[in-house]
């Protein structure tokens, strides 16, 4: 991990209150230059929320965020983009109908300009030479770029969802359950994705309850436990079981 003053993401204190139901209570959590950070926990132990959180998604109900040692506040998920932070969801959010580099650029779209400047057009030669380039940095081999999502495998559209998060999201991507609908040689591919992310110095916050896979790819592990976090080591410094111990209660939150 490259060394810094400041994580270049981190929750302070945050909480979130739905009525009477607590989904986080006071989460600290930090990630750093470089950094694979898995966020673990049982259904209901608040990992989505924080995630939405710190993708503009949501707003908490307390706590600060702050991004290079600066305080910021996001009020939707365009503000949270616009700094940089990009979010891979389970259901992808991808257009099936549309096309890879479509995908890639969908609301970023690339226009020529028309006369005077004026109206203009998409600029799809442009969009599909930038959304090959990104797909060959990320070592993505998706034989036509112009093919319809649609036709692509499971494991190939969970790709041009990391590519487009990669594409855009130039201080760190936030990754909820991106394997969860895959099968073992697609999780894999995946896994290698996430890591050649790493490569290219972009932080990573993996939440998943594949615990081996987080457990081999992560750098550090956080787990929440009912809207609290329960324990935040290294992945060396903590086995599977010692995770499942966390998940459950069974054993002693550790700092």
């Amino acid at each position: 991990m490259t060394s810094s003053a400041v994580p270049v993401i981190e929750g302070r204190k945050i909480s979130k209150h739905f009525g009477k139901v607590v989904a986080l209570e006071n989460v600290d959590i930090a990630i750093w230059p470089d950094e694979i950070v898995g966020l673990v926990g049982d259904n209901g132990a608040g990992k989505s929320t924080l995630v939405q959180i710190l993708s503009g998604s949501l707003s908490p109900s307390s706590g600060e965020i702050y991004m290079d040692g600066q305080r910021v506040v996001f009020h939707s998920p365009i503000e949270a983009r616009s700094k940089g932070i990009e979010t891979v969801y389970q259901d992808l959010s991808l257009a099936l109908d549309l096309s890879v580099s479509a995908n890639i650029f969908l609301g970023r779209e690339l226009k020529r300009k028309g006369i005077l400047g004026m109206f203009g057009w998409l600029d799809q030669r442009q969009m599909n030479v930038k959304a090959k380039e990104e797909l060959e940095k990320l070592k993505i081999t998706i034989g036509d770029i112009t093919s319809l999502c649609e036709s692509l495998s499971g494991g190939q559209r969970q790709a041009v969802a990391v590519a487009r998060a990669i594409a855009w999201g130039t201080r760190v991507v936030l990754m909820d359950e991106p394997t969860a609908a895959l099968g073992v040689e697609e999780q894999k591919k995946v896994a290698d994705l996430i890591l050649e992310v790493r490569k290219h110095g972009i932080p990573v916050l993996l939440i998943s309850h594949n615990l081996p896979q987080v457990h081999a790819l992560a750098d550090r592990i956080v787990v929440l436990r009912r809207g609290h976090v329960v324990a935040n080591v290294k992945k060396e410094d903590s086995t599977i079981e010692d995770i499942v111990a966390w998940i459950t209660g069974a054993a002693q939150a550790v700092a």
